[in-house]
């Protein structure tokens, strides 16, 4: 029996007659951080734990662009390494929140009932603690380092893509073409997965971008506060954190440096993910 294809209308379309230029000023943004995290040993000039106590707080030079910190280790270096635990954290806390959040979301609309509101109340018991809460609580049961607040934040984004994809699944369950599907014998799980669920992939992708910058500054608090990335892997808000010294001795670039990263990338990021909702013809629900 030959399966009927989904109606393009069901199917958003992501193209718009023409991007903006802060999208793509925001696209540039995030690519320049993405190979600087990726291509760090390659392009970074030194190796980011090497200390030199003879060089401690330089300024900008031609041999250290960003200048030094208070171990005399070069900014650049540890900002483009950094960039790796900096970005590889949000996107595992995209990746699992999406992943648990779209199978809670498709299993309450598809199978309602006390299954819809049992789920419903564990969504509401999670939104009632913030994501770094529960990242700290994390921290104090399993120790330091960035795993344990991978995990934590996951739970703690998961409800936001379940309570999304459940809304948009309630209302495409209702369309005719799911209707032709049940007449022609598929079953529901099928229909679900094969049908339903890639007609609201883009609207998920979309929500998935914004929490990349909000989770991207929920751990590049935690490292500031010592709870995060541990020394002396290179990370954007531990490297904030080591240089509050260096704001005494009036050197505010190794501070400033990772500070306007994490801003750039935070506001790079929610200007995609908007972008992203205004071409599906929608506002993303915060």
């Amino acid at each position: 029996m030959r399966a009927l294809a989904a109606p393009p209308s069901v199917v958003k379309s992501l193209r718009l007659p023409r991007a903006s230029g802060l999208f793509l000023t925001s696209l540039i943004v995030a690519a320049i951080m993405v190979v600087s995290a990726i291509a760090a040993p390659i392009l970074a000039p030194y190796n980011p734990n090497i200390v030199d106590l003879a060089n401690v707080l330089s300024g900008p030079t031609s041999a250290h662009w960003l200048g030094t910190d208070a171990l005399g280790r070069d900014t650049l270096s540890r900002m483009m390494f950094g960039a790796r635990s900096s970005l590889l954290g949000p996107l595992l806390v995209v990746v699992l929140s999406t992943a648990i959040g779209i199978l809670l979301g498709l299993i309450a609309a598809w199978r309602g009932g006390w299954l819809d509101a049992l789920l419903a109340r564990i969504f509401d018991l999670l939104f009632a603690f913030p994501a770094l809460l529960l990242a700290i609580l994390a921290v104090a049961l399993f120790g330091k380092g960035l795993a344990a607040p991978v995990i934590a934040m996951s739970i703690a984004y998961a409800p936001f893509v379940a309570r999304l994809v459940r809304s948009l699944v309630v209302t495409e369950r209702t369309r005719p073409y799911v209707a032709a599907y049940r007449v022609q014998g598929f079953s529901g799980g099928w229909i679900a997965l094969r049908r339903v669920l890639p007609n609201v992939m883009p609207t998920v992708g979309a929500q998935s971008t914004l929490n990349f910058g909000y989770v991207l500054a929920d751990l590049a608090a935690l490292s500031f506060i010592g709870l995060g990335v541990q020394a002396p892997t290179a990370d954007w808000g531990a490297m904030i954190n080591e240089s509050r010294g260096a704001l005494m001795s009036g050197q505010i670039l190794p501070a400033m440096a990772p500070t306007i990263a994490v801003v750039l990338v935070v506001i790079a990021i929610n200007i995609i993910g908007e972008e992203f909702s205004d071409r599906l013809g929608g506002q993303i629900p915060l």
